[in-house]
């Protein structure tokens, strides 16, 4: 077997519709599954939706959110011009990857949802049956790929994301696009999500891997590569 690949999306977006706050990726949701994948040597690769620069949330950045992990990665001069230099989807998008794996941020319920060249990628990485994994706000960018069989991609999995109660919790609930957790039950998926509100919490269906929010970012690197191992050691 060849090198396995690994592509990671990321937002473009810097601020939201109102113009009240920046947002971005979520940092600790690029930087614990980068980390794993770079340690066990994958060809990594960060493309987002217009290529180029993602920025990167502020709100991430503070000290009760910026990890060990995500800490080492801010302070790296040659990490943070990789997130200058995102591919493009377009450049990528006829590409062979073993997982694609979206982070998240607030940022990407404004250019993940919609987009046909992300739709595309995933729905011809789920035929294949390849791994799709989408982590927090995310999970918005499996929303409306649909299947051949034209059936939402999510429709009776089992999938988790951001939910409504942790957007009051962060005073966003007036500033985003949509309810992601309505949205995703909406869709006829059946929607998981954690006790506590803001505590890990990773859902697997099959070859579909979802995080509730920032904090599943530790576990979600550790669940999405020990399932990625399975899947490789069935391709032998």
């Amino acid at each position: 077997m060849g090198m396995v690949k690994f592509l990671i999306v990321v937002t473009n977006i810097n601020i939201y519709a109102s113009g009240n706050h920046p947002t971005g990726l979520w940092l600790s949701e690029l930087t614990h599954i980068y980390d794993a994948t770079k340690a066990k040597g994958y060809e990594v690769t960060i493309a987002s939706p217009d290529g180029g620069e993602t920025p990167v949330d502020p709100e991430s950045l503070k000290f009760f959110t910026l990890d060990k992990i995500s800490k080492k990665y801010r302070s790296d001069s040659s990490f943070r011009q990789v997130l200058r230099r995102t591919k493009s989807l377009k450049e990528v998008e006829n590409e062979d990857f073993d997982a694609v794996y979206l982070a998240g941020g607030h940022g990407t319920m404004y250019d993940f949802p919609d987009n046909a060249v992300l739709q595309n990628i995933i729905a011809k990485q789920y035929k294949k049956d390849k791994m799709v994994a989408a982590i927090c706000h995310g999970v918005g960018g499996l929303i409306n790929v649909k299947l051949s069989n034209e059936n939402y991609l999510i429709k009776g999995k089992k999938i988790t994301g951001y939910n409504w109660f942790e957007e009051s919790l962060v005073c966003r609930k007036k500033e985003v696009p949509f309810n992601l957790e309505e949205t995703l039950r909406d869709r006829g998926s059946d929607y998981k999500k954690a006790f506590v509100p803001m505590t890990s919490y990773v859902v697997v269906d099959g070859k579909l891997i979802t995080g509730q929010n920032p904090f599943s970012s530790k576990e979600m690197a550790k669940v999405v590569m020990s399932e990625l191992e399975k899947q490789l050691k069935i391709k032998k």
